[in-house]
């Protein structure tokens, strides 16, 4: 069966505090690679596999832009998202829809309740339900059918593998990570996603991140487009007070979390972080690829710490913070 690295291909990560006591321990793979795209760094085995899970989700956006999708601003930034499925989010999730003449029915992903808590209470003291729009990849799945319709391609098998989208979006994979991919899983929202090496998850994501709107090649002038629209949009790829849009809004580097441990960052010099951590946790992610950057000089150690504070990595007990979640560097 194929598989991801085990521990003796990790590295020490992140650590847990409680009262003094270091409690867990975070193991996992990084990889850094310098503005130029070579490799700056390695931190375990990064030619061991992973599922990308959500960090998949600008190679996918990508692939829906070049296939013909029309999307831009909060649409194009939303079609990376993993949001949080405020009333907001969902406004613009059925604006993609409807200007693909669809509704939310259209939508293959599974239905959920919305990620933000303020959102959900609402719903619930409304007796709300779990709904398709509120699940964290509708801006994806949207983008995903909007492409379809575009092309004149059915929308009721967009999910599967052999269809025409899946197969280009998974050609625009091959492409940036410069890896044949091998058959694909299914991620929880219900779309395919390839186990990648975590050297071409990083490879592709610098490509992505380190795109500009005026470049001679067509591919990398919507990279930057679709880059643009994030860090101008930084609510639409996570959410207020999440982890993905904070630090895009007071960092501007190019952030996006995937689950079971997976982040990808592209600082605004290129400097480009992707890492997995081992057990399946994110909660030190966006701290350690922040640590990463800053010890690559991208980021400034200031700049950090105050982004790091702004970030739920405390430990509580007793009602009051006796810890902390920390890299380990």
């Amino acid at each position: 069966m194929p598989q991801t690295f085990s521990a003796t291909g990790a590295v020490e990560l992140a650590t847990v505090d409680r009262s003094g006591f270091v409690e867990s321990r975070h193991l996992g793979v990084a990889i850094v690679l310098a503005p130029d795209g070579t490799v700056a760094e390695k931190l375990g085995d990064v030619s061991a596999l992973v599922l990308p899970r959500s960090s998949l989700k600008p190679l996918q956006a990508l692939a829906c832009l070049t296939a013909g999708a029309s999307l831009e601003g909060e649409r194009l930034g939303m079609s990376t998202a993993s949001h949080s499925g405020t009333d907001r989010h969902v406004e613009v999730v059925r604006g993609i829809l409807n200007s693909a003449g669809l509704d939310e029915d259209a939508l293959g992903c599974p239905a959920a309740w919305p990620g933000d808590q303020a959102t959900r209470d609402e719903m619930v003291r409304e007796l709300g339900s779990p709904t398709r729009i509120r699940m964290n990849c509708s801006g994806k799945h949207a983008a995903m059918l909007a492409t379809c319709v575009a092309n004149g391609w059915d929308t009721a098998s967009y999910l599967e593998v052999n269809h025409p989208l899946q197969m280009h979006i998974r050609e625009v994979i091959e492409r940036l990570t410069g890896e044949k991919l091998a058959a694909p899983a299914i991620d929880g929202c219900g779309a395919p996603v390839y186990a990648l090496t975590l050297f071409g998850l990083a490879r592709a994501i610098h490509r992505v991140g380190t795109s500009s709107t005026t470049s001679p090649f067509a591919l990398h002038r919507t990279a930057g487009t679709l880059v643009q629209a994030v860090r101008d949009n930084p609510w639409t790829i996570d959410g207020p007070g999440r982890p993905d849009t904070i630090v895009i809004e007071k960092l501007g580097v190019f952030a996006k979390g995937g689950a079971e441990g997976v982040m990808v960052m592209v600082a605004p010099d290129g400097t480009t972080v992707a890492l997995k951590i081992l057990d399946g946790s994110g909660r030190a992610a966006t701290a350690v690829a922040l640590r990463l950057l800053e010890r690559a000089g991208a980021l400034a150690a200031s700049d950090v710490a105050d982004t790091l504070s702004a970030l739920p990595l405390s430990i509580h007990g007793g009602g009051s913070v006796v810890g902390a979640i920390r890299p380990a560097f």
